[in-house]
């Protein structure tokens, strides 16, 4: 029964996710626009579980680029209305736009002449109308089966401010470099700080297979180091080329006789490589522009001394360091 009625709930918040996303309209493009053009901050609003929702969405424009800040709309009536100046940009969020403590806090805002997106899903309520822009986040009907907890409508909330968070990191071409420097202290950013040389794989863990070897071979290695992918080096083991899982897997459905076919007829061949002297953060943005996830390491005369996964990057698994 309790795993029946977590699975309804779960599809009850997938139906809000999708009724959001189908009714996304112009409306989007303005605010994005809106924030864009914004010459200072944008304040995220909003009092008890839209208000929580307001931070987590206020956090994650922060460290994607946007530079926000939440203000409580009780303290704001109390003094600290005063960090709010005429050229920010007000998020206001309602579920059903007529929040007394939030709607009040809209008039001292309009008279300050910022710019007002309500996210509501009273489009008719007292917040869309005294809003400049209102993004609309009603759902069908909530999680919580006496319709009293806000669930499917704070998930949908939350999942829109996320949206608009990542459309305007698009939009301001906001890369992982930038994002190590506003993580100094967390987890990506220590990793992101760090050489190449201190996460590789390296040695006997590196998969790689010599010219003149069959795929079957080749995936034989490919299967026992388990990262997807094996390199291909010549006689004096530089690297001339990579075979991926999904390369095999597209070769067996051509028919490819993997016992028969050597690797060079197989392979990728002058693959991207780096040094083991770039930074973890460099070998990250090479990873986004060339859309690979896997990438070989060389010396100075190009042998391979290493392979570096997403992986080794992002913390899947244990992160490996140079002891």
């Amino acid at each position: 029964m309790s795993i029946e009625d977590a699975r309804k709930v779960l599809a009850i918040e997938e139906q809000g996710l999708a009724a959001v996303r189908e009714r996304i309209g112009e409306e989007c493009n303005q605010v994005v626009e809106t924030i864009l053009s914004c010459p200072s901050r944008l304040v995220i609003t909003g009092i008890g579980k839209s208000g929580i929702i307001g931070q987590k969405i206020s956090a994650t424009l922060n460290s994607t680029g946007t530079p926000s800040f939440f203000l409580h709309p009780v303290e704001a009536m109390h003094g600290d209305l005063g960090m709010v100046i005429p050229s920010d940009v007000v998020v206001a969020i309602s579920y059903s736009g007529e929040t007394t403590e939030l709607n009040g806090l809209l008039v001292s805002l309009k008279k300050r002449g910022t710019t007002i997106i309500a996210m509501t899903g009273g489009c008719g309520s007292t917040l869309a109308r005294a809003s400049d822009i209102v993004l609309d986040i009603g759902v069908p009907m909530e999680a919580c089966p006496l319709g009293l907890a806000p669930t499917a409508s704070t998930t949908a909330t939350l999942a829109l401010g996320d949206a608009l968070a990542v459309v305007l990191l698009r939009r301001k071409q906001f890369q992982a470099k930038d994002f190590r420097e506003n993580h100094p202290g967390g987890s990506l950013g220590d990793r992101l700080k760090v050489n190449v040389s201190e996460v590789m794989l390296k040695g006997n863990a590196v998969p790689s297979v010599a010219y003149g070897t069959t795929v079957a071979n080749a995936v034989a290695v490919l299967n026992r180091e388990n990262i997807g992918a094996v390199l291909i080096v010549d006689s004096s083991r530089k690297v001339q080329g990579i075979i991926t899982d999904g390369d095999v897997r597209r070769a067996v459905a051509e028919g490819c006789e993997l016992k028969r076919v050597l690797v060079e007829d197989l392979m990728t061949a002058g693959p991207v490589t780096i040094s083991d002297s770039m930074q973890a953060v460099d070998a990250l943005s090479i990873m986004q522009q060339h859309e690979i996830t896997i990438l070989p390491i060389v010396g100075r005369d190009e042998e391979m001394i290493g392979i570096l996964h997403l992986h080794d990057l992002l913390g899947k698994g244990e992160f490996r360091f140079l002891v």
